[in-house]
């Protein structure tokens, strides 16, 4: 059965954030992710996934200035000193929290370095991050994103994220693999995820068009989820959708996997 993981950044978005969690363990989710934690208390956050008996499955690294257009500093030259300052907070975050994966923004395209100097940035920011984080048993992931919905972001491709992963070298470092970014790119999504699996970290879903519940639009989230349980993947599906109404009412699709019924 697949391990869901409720998205609190774009789920239970009808209270606070740190209400998610027992309306998310209500619903029948024994496990959460969420994207910026960084606004709120990380002992905060560990005291309500232990009060709702919850797991964390991942969250992302600062992503920089969001209201400036910046979506991670990963891949960034002239932004080396602000990636290193990120990466304490997270740190203190995850050991707060239990969390044991953490997605690595890389960036969009700014300023006037080549994609070559571009990718020895990500590489060596990665290896750095790595040293920190993995003797915690913490592995960073990169996920690649449309460019549709973010445009001119450094990676857009399981492919480009492959060959980063490898010049990384290290086990502390994966692939999130997110089938709606996937289906929006290139499709071929249970093709794909076959060729990469030894460096897939962790899945997500979300329906396209749209990003809405994963049971809307043209990819058939059902063999989806089969055939990961088919191929023995243990990890946790992260559901990053933006329901498009209220969060529980849209929860039909996922009754037969949920711990409880949806109430």
């Amino acid at each position: 059965m697949p391990k869901l993981a409720a998205n609190l950044s774009t789920m239970f978005n009808e209270t606070p954030f740190l209400e998610r969690f027992e309306r998310a363990a209500r619903a029948g989710f024994s496990a959460v992710e969420f994207q910026f934690p960084y606004a709120f208390d990380p002992d905060a956050i560990g005291a309500e996934l232990k009060r709702n008996r919850l797991e964390i499955a991942l969250f992302n690294l600062p992503p920089g200035d969001i209201e400036a257009g910046e979506r991670g500093l990963a891949s960034i030259p002239e932004a080396r000193e602000r990636f290193r300052e990120s990466l304490e907070p997270a740190l203190r975050h995850a050991l707060a929290t239990g969390c044991r994966k953490l997605h690595c923004m890389a960036g969009v395209l700014s300023g006037q370095a080549d994609m070559a100097e571009r990718e020895a940035t990500f590489v060596a920011n990665l290896r750095e991050a790595t040293a920190l984080f993995w003797p915690h048993g913490v592995r960073l992931l990169i996920e690649p994103l449309n460019p549709f919905d973010t445009p001119n972001y450094f990676l857009s491709s399981v492919e480009q994220a492959a060959a980063i992963v490898e010049a990384v070298g290290s086990p502390g470092v994966g692939i999130q693999y997110d089938f709606y970014h996937q289906s929006r790119m290139r499709g071929e999504l249970i093709a794909t995820f076959d060729r990469f699996r030894n460096l897939i970290g962790h899945v997500q879903i979300a329906g396209n068009p749209g990003r809405h519940e994963p049971d809307t639009g043209e990819v058939d989230y059902r063999f989806v989820l089969q055939a990961l349980v088919s191929r023995g993947y243990d990890g946790f599906v992260g559901c990053e959708y933006t329901p498009a109404g209220d969060t529980v009412a849209g929860l039909g699709w996922a009754r037969s996997w949920l711990k409880a019924d949806v109430a």
